[in-house]
């Protein structure tokens, strides 16, 4: 009715305003036509006074020749006085007459002039007129029809809107149906998930039993060995066949194979290899990158996130693509941590993701802070994970299990940038954005020690240091990295240059995977060099430039793979770098 209403006001409009100068010129033209009947009423007044007075002026004159010819009589009566009287009548009268026609004329000449120019004016606006009622004609058979045209859309929308209403009748319904119907699968699936984890957890005692029985197994293997050792030695010796002889040759040529297999696959282990040039240059990602890591147990693979929610991983020894996983949508991935076949990942999503590198296949999506996840990072043995949030929480998640568990959730008053753990005993240490470190223990969920203040800004790295318990390397949004003891809670090194400057929250340094821990290594986030320095003199070891055309924001130092490859880093760009 609302639309209805609205059309018929429209067509009013349509029908009332062309027709206003119409209103505006007969109104004129009726003023003009009182003025001049005023301006003509006033004339015939003028012309009855003038009249008036010329009556005046003749008797005054006839009073003045009467009283001239009373007084020629008087004196002198002759036939001169009465002819003189009679001719000042005459001129009397044709003055009388002439002024009367004058006055006709001129009234007749002005009145005409005045009704001319109103006739030509008023056929001017009567032909302007007549036009204007022709155009708002043929506006208003157009709005007619557009009027038509909006009546038959309005009963077409009504009649889909009946037609809406009884179809959304019917989903409502569906959805009922099928929310009964998701109900009991939920139920369902409850049942067979509980079903499920009581025979894993059954599956998982019969295979700890075997452990058990294997290990049983293996020691008295080896307690033979030792008395077959002795025997060949001295006086003692067991009976063994021929068979017996080759199996243990077997048995020692695998244990050597395995031994040379692991030795080659930890090529660099031992030792840290400065970079000197890069092996490889890589467009990793579309926008900039956040986080690279390596593997932590096939050390020929890096995996490496960015803003383009993707997570890619790559082959260290050929730089080719070996894996993408998204999720997320659009929104970008904060950090990234790969080890024993398990992906992991964190984002601007609020969740944290699991993907099985082998099968590329998601496991596990880790959903409980409130906003962005920043940091993520996998414990020893891949069994759980610890994520830092911008809800100021950090969280430990169980995934041993085919469902994930929370654990402990630890609370601060400050979002935690950063984390790493060096083994599952060991306190899980975090850097904040206030510019502190804390330590945390997973087991009681307490927060064991306090470090305030260590940075001027936020602190953007930390990581354990190789082989230590009581050391830990940090990055700070004031371009410096530290060194701190644990147990005196103190600087013990700090590395700083004029170049280096630390521009994101997400950038990250590294020590040498040495035992020793001989060398530190950060990037620049303007320059796009690669710093490296000496832990015991804390002097700038080597600068490496000219890879990167942008800030790194991303290094790791890995043990190195086959190819000996240790170092990456990644930039605003999206471009990986493998270094050699």
């Amino acid at each position: 009715m609302e639309d209805v209403y609205n059309l018929i006001q429209e067509r009013n409009s349509y029908e009332t305003i062309p027709f206003l100068p119409i209103h505006a010129s007969n109104f004129f033209l009726s003023n003009l036509a009182d003025a001049l009947q005023t301006r003509c009423e006033s004339l015939e007044k003028q012309y009855y006074l003038e009249q008036q007075q010329l009556l005046v002026e003749a008797h005054q004159i006839e009073e003045a020749a009467q009283d001239h010819g009373t007084n020629t009589n008087d004196n002198d009566p002759s036939t001169a006085s009465s002819s003189e009287n009679t001719r000042l009548r005459v001129e009397v009268a044709q003055l009388h007459s002439g002024l009367k026609e004058k006055i006709k004329k001129e009234l007749h000449s002005t009145a005409d002039m005045e009704a001319r120019q109103a006739l030509d004016s008023l056929q001017e606006e009567k032909l302007a007129q007549e036009i204007t009622i022709s155009s708002l004609k043929m506006e208003l058979e157009r709005s007619n029809e557009i009027t038509t045209h909006l009546q038959t859309e309005l009963e077409n929308a009504k009649s889909l809107t009946r037609l809406s209403e009884k179809q959304f009748d019917g989903l409502k319904d569906a959805i009922r149906q099928l929310q009964v119907e998701n109900e009991e699968k939920t139920t369902l699936n409850e049942r067979l998930v509980e079903n499920a984890v009581a025979e894993k957890e059954k599956m998982a005692e019969q295979f700890n039993s075997m452990n058990d029985m294997v290990e049983k197994l293996q020691k008295e293997i080896s307690m033979l060995r030792s008395y077959n050792k002795k025997s060949e030695k001295g006086w003692f010796r067991l009976p063994n066949s021929q068979k017996e002889s080759k199996s243990t040759t077997a048995a020692k040529g695998t244990s050597a194979d395995d031994t040379a297999a692991a030795q080659a696959r930890k090529w660099g282990a031992f030792g840290a290899v400065l970079p000197s040039k890069p092996l490889y240059t890589i467009k990793a990602h579309r926008e900039d990158a956040s986080c690279v890591m390596y593997d932590g147990t096939n050390l020929n693979l890096v995996a490496t996130s960015s803003s383009d929610a993707t997570v890619r991983v790559w082959d260290t020894s050929n730089g080719q693509l070996q894996a993408t996983f998204s999720g997320g949508g659009s929104l970008p991935m904060t950090g990234v941590d790969m080890s024993g076949g398990l992906v992991t990942c964190c984002g601007a999503d609020k969740t944290c993701r699991v993907w099985q590198y082998k099968t590329k296949r998601l496991i596990h999506q880790l959903a409980g802070h409130s906003q962005k996840i920043t940091c993520v990072k996998l414990f020893p043995g891949e069994k759980n994970i610890v994520t830092g949030s911008a809800d100021r929480s950090i969280r430990i998640w169980d995934i041993s299990r085919h469902i994930y568990t929370q654990t402990t959730t630890f609370r601060h008053s400050s979002t935690a940038n950063c984390s790493d753990v060096f083994v599952e005993t060991q306190p899980v240490v975090t850097g904040h954005l206030d510019g502190g470190v804390r330590f945390w223990d997973v087991r009681s969920g307490d927060r064991v020690l306090d470090i305030p203040t260590l940075h001027e800004g936020g602190v953007t790295s930390v990581q354990w240091k190789p082989g230590s318990s009581h050391q830990v390397l940090t990055c700070g949004r004031d371009s410096t990295m530290k060194i701190i003891d644990v147990r005196t809670q103190s600087v013990v090194k700090t590395f700083r240059n004029s170049a280096l400057r630390i521009l994101s929250n997400n950038a990250r340094c590294s020590f040498s995977p040495d035992a020793a821990g001989k060398y530190v290594a950060c990037g620049g986030g303007d320059n796009g060099d690669v710093f490296v320095f000496d832990v015991a003199t804390a002097d700038l070891k080597k600068r490496l430039s000219s890879a990167h055309q942008s800030g790194v924001v991303g290094l790791a130092w890995g043990k190195g793979g086959t190819n000996g490859q240790q170092i990456a880093t990644v930039d605003k760009s999206g471009v990986l770098v493998l270094w050699a």
